[in-house]
């Protein structure tokens, strides 16, 4: 089981605004804000971004791919436009995907820095 993750960014005050409103619409929050890392959570920081000022940018379609569980289809909705509507770029527009344990709903998202960030819902899609 995994217990938190991390992601590096350049900018740590920009990512941690985009991220404090896209997490926000799948329950998480700051719940950590140190100079150099900020988690995030719902009930301790699952979700880690560390400072990295010298990093070079992430080459298109590079970077991280995390995928976040989403409550619902709703949700799912709200990530993706939270995340446009804050500087993100969509890498997969919301909707019903297939996989290998059957079908769910998500939507796929670049953030600012270029990482791959996916929500997703096994509630059934609508």
């Amino acid at each position: 089981m995994i217990d938190h993750v991390s992601i590096a960014v350049r900018d740590l005050a920009a990512s941690a605004r985009f991220y404090e409103t896209v997490l926000a619409t799948l329950g998480y929050e700051k719940l950590a804000d140190r100079p150099a890392t900020i988690g995030f959570g719902k009930k301790y920081p699952e979700l880690w971004l560390n400072e990295r000022r010298n990093m070079a940018p992430v080459d298109a379609d590079t970077g991280a791919h995390i995928c976040l569980r989403a409550s619902s289809v709703e949700a799912v909705q709200a990530f993706h436009a939270a995340a446009i509507t804050s500087g993100g770029a969509s890498d997969g527009a919301p909707g019903p995907r297939s996989g290998q344990i059957g079908g769910y709903y998500a939507a796929f998202i670049r953030d600012p820095e270029g990482n791959k960030i996916e929500a997703a819902t096994f509630t059934a899609a609508k």
